[in-house]
């Protein structure tokens, strides 16, 4: 399976995405412009010795990205989805998509996906936005959970 992290741009969180795709054999796909060199300190402090072991791709751009990579059914996370991701039925080689931590996904990428393939994280109401590096363990959990934690 896949985590893509459309323009990330706090290093802590994209190392700490690095480290649970090495520990549970998700593929990463980094799509550019990144917020931060992948030599930067702080990416290196959050994803110790695991980045070496992280399966890790990057992309100029979406399109590149969706060109380049073989995919099953990708799945985007948003704010502004009204399906929740444990409704969602994940088969092996799905995406999991990501945005920037400030933004979210661009309107024009969700716009281009059923609205079944646009997922959220329930929190409560009056709640703007969970951590992008929790939101993406625990949607990749759920995802690994259906596949019977298949190493």
């Amino acid at each position: 399976m896949h985590i893509v992290l459309y323009q990330p741009e706090i290093p802590p969180n994209t190392g700490n995405i690095m480290r649970l795709a090495a520990n549970t054999g998700f593929r990463l796909h980094l799509i550019e412009p990144l917020g931060f060199a992948l030599d930067d300190r702080q990416l290196r402090r959050a994803g110790l010795d695991y980045r070496e072991w992280a399966d890790t791709s990057r992309y100029r751009d979406f399109e590149h990205f969706k060109k380049s990579c073989k995919f099953n059914n990708l799945y985007a996370f948003t704010t502004k989805a009204k399906r929740v991701y444990s409704s969602a039925v994940f088969a092996p080689d799905d995406a999991l998509l990501f945005g920037p931590e400030t933004r979210g996904l661009p309107e024009k990428i969700l716009d281009s996906l059923d609205g079944d393939n646009k997922l959220r994280v329930p929190m409560k109401s009056t709640s703007r936005s969970l951590n992008l590096s929790n939101t993406v363990a625990i949607a990749v959990y759920e995802a690994w959970r259906q596949q019977g934690f298949r190493d």
